[in-house]
């Protein structure tokens, strides 16, 4: 397969309490970016990754992280080498 970068973002939702927490877990994970977040718990996730299978791999992790009660995928995008979308 070609190289190609693969943009995800993601809506993580945990307990407020858990949300400290919850961002110092995230910070540790490898090519992610944490940009928004929500006193009620709600984070907007954005992950870069060069196989699809990696974004589907670190959805998971997060959905099992302490805290979390729901974390989705909303976005998707492929950019090729010269970094133009497909």
């Amino acid at each position: 397969m070609d190289d190609v970068l693969h943009i995800a973002s993601l809506l993580v939702h945990c307990r407020p309490e858990a949300l400290a927490a919850l961002k110092d877990n995230l910070c540790l994970l490898p090519d992610l970016e944490l940009h928004q977040e929500s006193p009620a718990g709600k984070l907007v996730v954005v992950l870069e990754a060069e196989h699809e299978s990696r974004i589907l791999e670190r959805l998971d992790q997060i959905q099992n992280l302490p805290g979390v009660l729901n974390a989705v995928l909303v976005y998707h995008e492929l950019l090729d080498p010269e970094g133009e979308a497909r």
